[in-house]
């Protein structure tokens, strides 16, 4: 087996965050750009504390992401304090709702779609469990997403035109 596909396949196994940002390091360093992408997700993956597939995982990814995307940028640790307070006030579900139904998107988000990541939006994350929202989050979500020329297959879900929201 080359390196570089026992590298991947230990990407694809491992479960220890520090690893993990090594190799996203140690890729970056060598041009190693899939390999970095890779060991980022895989990353994002498996930092929440929250069971994969639940809405609290998928909300605590997209904060580690872009905390991670902005100490890469800015060169040292950046916590999403306003977020996490929010996110500790009101809760995941309401935090969610409020970016869906905001006028301007967020930087977040902007910066996610940059980096070819728009499966890890705020709006992908209601668009992915529509049952905990209204249909006017899910709907707004749906527009920010489709007016950034993202479709569904890009979030992973594709929900068509029948779904179920938490308003039905």
């Amino acid at each position: 087996m080359p390196a570089n596909e026992k590298l991947t396949a230990f990407v694809a196994k491992c479960e220890d965050p520090a690893q993990l940002r090594t190799m996203i390091a140690n890729a970056k360093a060598r041009g190693e750009d899939e390999l970095a992408l890779a060991a980022f997700r895989r990353l994002v993956l498996v930092s929440p504390s929250e069971a994969p597939g639940a809405v609290e995982h998928d909300m605590w990814q997209t904060i580690f992401a872009f905390e991670h995307l902005l100490k890469e940028e800015r060169g040292k640790t950046t916590l999403l304090a306003r977020t996490r307070q929010k996110i500790a006030r009101v809760g995941v579900i309401e935090t969610l709702k409020d970016w869906a139904a905001a006028k301007q998107e967020t930087e977040g988000f902007r910066m996610l779609l940059e980096r070819g990541l728009p499966e890890m939006t705020g709006e992908a994350i209601v668009l992915r469990h529509p049952q905990l929202f209204p249909r006017s989050a899910v709907q707004a979500a749906r527009a920010r997403l489709t007016a950034a020329g993202v479709g569904d297959e890009a979030i992973l879900q594709p929900l068509g035109e029948i779904y179920v929201c938490a308003d039905d």
